[in-house]
């Protein structure tokens, strides 16, 4: 399989494009918008308009940690106000469990749509789902 370029990533068109009506947040670093095949009540993705192809490609420094923050942050605040009343939860798929070489928080209000869905966001260690606050451990400088 080829790497993704920039020009030809989905997530980089979706994150130059601020004037998009389907934007449910845009700001000089990240972009939010509804997952096109939610696996929740509610299922957002929030990606950063800068093409960073993996959880795997962030590192112990402030830019990287700062970044994820911003991003759970913003996920944070889009769930509060649109399902304040579900259990919501922050992740990352971790190669090679990624749908899009394209870094995105995905973020949920549960319970999972259809259930079995949960399937697809299990921590299975090194390959699977990691939760945003354990990223964010990981990559603390």
């Amino acid at each position: 399989m080829a790497a993704t370029t920039i020009s030809s990533c989905i997530f980089c068109q979706k994150a130059s494009n601020s004037t998009a009506n389907n934007l449910l947040h845009f700001d000089e670093r990240v972009v939010a918008f509804e997952d096109i095949n939610p696996s929740a009540v509610r299922h957002f993705l929030v990606i950063p308009k800068e093409h960073i192809p993996t959880v795997r490609n962030l590192q112990r420094r402030a830019e990287d940690y700062s970044l994820v923050s911003h991003m759970l942050g913003v996920g944070q605040t889009l769930l509060s106000q649109d399902s304040p009343q579900l259990k919501h939860r922050f992740g990352f798929h971790q190669p090679p469990m990624n749908s899009v070489n394209h870094l995105h928080l995905h973020c949920f209000a549960l319970p999972y749509a259809p259930r079995w869905k949960f399937v697809k966001y299990l921590s299975l260690g090194s390959i699977g789902f990691i939760e945003a606050e354990k990223l964010l451990e990981k990559i603390k400088p």
